[in-house]
């Protein structure tokens, strides 16, 4: 591991995004994936890294 956040890469964040979704960490995770995302040059393989990792807040129900 890296000491500096600058030198870690689209796949180092992708690892990171399982991580925290097997932890059941939703929101962590799709920060993790849209910054690989955003590190990634190829649009197909961004948008499915977005595809696999959607935001938490936009599927979240509401139960009382």
């Amino acid at each position: 591991m890296t000491s500096d956040p600058a030198d870690l890469t689209a796949a180092d964040h992708l690892d990171a995004a399982r991580e925290m979704a097997a932890a059941n960490r939703p929101f962590l995770a799709h920060l993790l994936a849209e910054e690989a995302a955003r590190r990634t040059s190829d649009p197909a393989t961004a948008a499915g890294i977005r595809a696999a990792f959607r935001d938490p807040a936009l599927t979240r129900e509401e139960t009382d």
